[in-house]
């Protein structure tokens, strides 16, 4: 924007300029849901305000629009809109396989199939899962089951075991309506605001929900272990905290592994091979000796020193934080006469400090903390 301040009354010019969007966007949500008109057929719609979703689609059936519109609120920016035919676990089917053309798209949101009954819920969150795996690029945020019973929760996490989704509970009370509505739409914000402001690497957790009154159930530091271990994937709540507001307290995937517990290190992985296949697809087809190899070395390690730089990976150094391989070792002569160039990459993910420990030490001066 210009400096020039206004002298006299009068009509002032101020020339803004534009902040252009990252190579890479992240935090791109693809809605799937239920509209009251739904064209046979119809193409994904991109939407950049909550505006667009009655412009093309008039209104919803279910909890799509309030989903959207928790999306906004919670500082998103661009979403895409896929509108289904029916709650069926084809029509679905057929909107995730319409929604693969999207490459911007890194997550995926379907609140309306939450109206369904507990064994179709579970068919259709497992077929989400397996998109998402499929795609090897894209991450789901699905909603639990609207009920107070941690047993019950619990069964339905171990029904999606999977490194690639994240569940959450309890519903949302907004001021639209009078019952309560899944959480997706408000999370998938809470995740694109947290990628702009710090990165795809930070946990998008203890951040405050914007548009939202109460929620449908109260979870209390007992239920909340049952439901979040500290080994294991789990379900993560979203919290009401005296004078701090509904918090999202939780930053577990699906996924019974260890290394891939934290949705920050499982969706800093995935958009490490989004930027490949985005930055390094011109080198398939080039031969497969030393020059190949050298160029993918260099590439590969200019970007793993980016995310060091961002705070994405330990270490003091970037031979701490990463390394990359791409030589005659990783590239034996069989590698070759299949056709396979590998280029062996490590990195060192910053890990959420879930537990914070304090020590309490007591002595004849008092008690302090250490």
């Amino acid at each position: 924007m210009s400096n020039l301040e206004p002298k006299i009354p009068g009509i002032s010019l101020n020339y803004v300029v534009p902040t252009p969007e990252p190579e890479l966007l992240t935090g791109v949500p693809v809605f799937l849901g239920l509209t009251l008109s739904p064209e046979e057929g119809e193409e994904p719609k991109k939407l950049s305000l909550v505006s667009h979703f009655q412009q093309y689609f008039g209104q919803a059936e279910g909890y799509l629009a309030d989903a959207i519109a928790g999306f906004f609120a919670n500082g998103g920016r661009l979403c895409y809109v896929i509108a289904l035919s029916d709650n069926t676990l084809a029509s679905l089917q057929q909107g995730l396989e319409a929604s693969e053309v999207l490459e911007n798209v890194d997550l995926v949101c379907v609140p309306d199939i939450m109206l369904g009954a507990e064994a179709q819920i579970i068919e259709m969150q497992q077929a989400i899962l397996k998109h998402c795996e499929q795609k090897g690029d894209r991450f789901a945020i699905l909603d639990a089951w609207n009920i107070a019973d941690v047993e019950k929760l619990n069964q339905q996490r171990r029904e999606l075991a999977s490194h690639n989704g994240a569940l959450y509970a309890p519903w949302l009370q907004v001021e639209s309506r009078d019952d309560y509505i899944p959480p997706c739409g408000h999370i998938a914000g809470i995740y694109a605001s947290s990628d702009r402001t710090i990165g795809v690497h930070s946990a998008p957790a203890n951040i405050p929900l914007d548009g939202v009154l109460n929620l449908s159930f109260s979870l209390t530091f007992t239920e909340q272990a049952q439901l979040n271990p500290q080994t294991a994937g789990g379900i993560n709540c979203i919290r009401s905290f005296p004078g701090r507001g509904m918090r999202v307290w939780g930053v577990r995937t699906l996924s019974p592994i260890t290394e891939w517990q934290y949705i920050n290190v499982r969706r800093l992985f995935l958009t490490f091979g989004r930027w490949v296949n985005r930055n390094l697809a011109d080198t398939v087809f080039e031969p497969n000796a030393f020059p190949l190899w050298v160029r993918l070395q260099r590439e590969l390690s200019v970007y793993c020193e980016s995310l060091w730089r961002e705070g994405a990976l330990q270490g003091t150094t970037p031979d701490e934080a990463f390394y990359v391989k791409c030589n005659a070792q990783t590239n034996p002569p069989e590698n070759r006469e299949r056709g396979q160039v590998v280029a062996e990459v490590g990195l060192a993910p910053t890990i959420p400090g879930e537990f914070i420990q304090l020590l309490v030490v007591q002595s004849s001066s008092g008690i302090t903390l250490k």
